[in-house]
């Protein structure tokens, strides 16, 4: 069996599309099956816009030229960062797995000091909204400044205008890097986006049964429920990447518990939201948790109201 995998070009994009073409060439032998894969790189939208993607991520920035190249042929499956992918389905495609986790944890990367340790007015730069309205929260006299590029580029710039850059875990991992995370930042102060260290595997409708049943194989099914509640709920408030709202889901003993926050850009004000249920009920959980929010005036915190 001879599969084609489309990602994106990224460092990170191929060094996770390439483990994950490792796992399903091992799936494949554990099952009696050969099977090579090889990388189809595929440039995105968001790889080649420089601004802001504030306000973008519902249209699919990093997503829509991989599904488009899956639809046209080029590649049999696809690998995405899931937190990038919007949660409205793609006609034609679906989500054949979605693998264990990641850490789902933002990090602060500094030359060495923590977030207590930094002075007055120490400036952080990151792109998102959420990441920045929470480290307000924590640290209301931080100057926080916008920032775009590769991982490379963004540890570039501490010493370079930056005292610190937040970063996912997940990506410092994938790449080999987590030894430039200087401080990993609790998940109840820092909130994670929804599906943050997950990657979601998109196949066609008409794809080969035997492609599907080995793909199908690495799906993990606690990670496919949490991320489906912090999903949800996403999709209920019908917010993307230009507002502050995060969302982190984690089992014990059979159950699941959703952590849902909307929070004032300035991060002065915040609504949380906290629900549990059994695996089962996870797109239950992640809707109820939406409409709870919204009913408390999350709409006034994302500012539609």
């Amino acid at each position: 069996m001879n599969l084609r995998l489309g990602t994106r070009g990224s460092a990170l994009a191929t060094a996770q599309s390439g483990q994950f073409a490792d796992a399903v060439v091992a799936a494949a032998s554990a099952a009696g099956v050969e099977a090579t894969v090889e990388l189809h790189k595929v440039t995105t939208k968001g790889d080649v816009d420089r601004g802001s993607l504030v306000g973008l991520s519902q249209t699919g920035v990093f997503v829509t030229a991989l599904r488009e190249a899956l639809l046209a042929g080029e590649c049999d499956f696809i690998v995405h960062s899931l937190k990038d992918v919007p949660t409205q389905p793609y006609p034609g495609l679906e989500v054949v797995a979605i693998p264990e986790r990641e850490d789902p944890r933002d990090v602060l990367c500094t030359d060495g000091r923590s977030l207590e340790e930094l002075p007055q007015g120490a400036a952080i730069g990151t792109g998102s909204p959420r990441r920045a309205a929470q480290m307000l929260a924590m640290r209301p006299d931080l100057d926080i400044r916008p920032l775009r590029g590769n991982v490379d580029t963004r540890l570039g710039r501490i010493g370079d205008g930056l005292d610190g850059v937040l970063l996912a875990a997940a990506g410092l991992n994938r790449l080999g890097r987590a030894a430039d995370a200087t401080e990993p930042l609790n998940v109840t102060a820092m909130v994670p986006a929804p599906g943050q260290g997950a990657l979601a595997i998109e196949i066609r409708d008409d794809a080969p049964d035997e492609l599907r049943t080995l793909l199908a194989t690495l799906d993990h099914a606690e990670t496919r429920a949490c991320v489906t509640a912090e999903r949800e709920a996403l999709r209920v408030l019908d917010a993307g990447c230009a507002a502050p709202v995060a969302a982190h889901a984690t089992v014990s003993r059979g159950r699941l518990t959703l952590h849902t926050r909307v929070i004032g850009h300035d991060g002065t004000l915040a609504l949380n939201e906290r629900n549990s249920d059994v695996l089962e009920e996870a797109a239950s959980v992640g809707r109820s948790s939406g409409f709870s929010l919204l009913g408390r005036g999350a709409e006034r915190l994302m500012g539609r109201a």
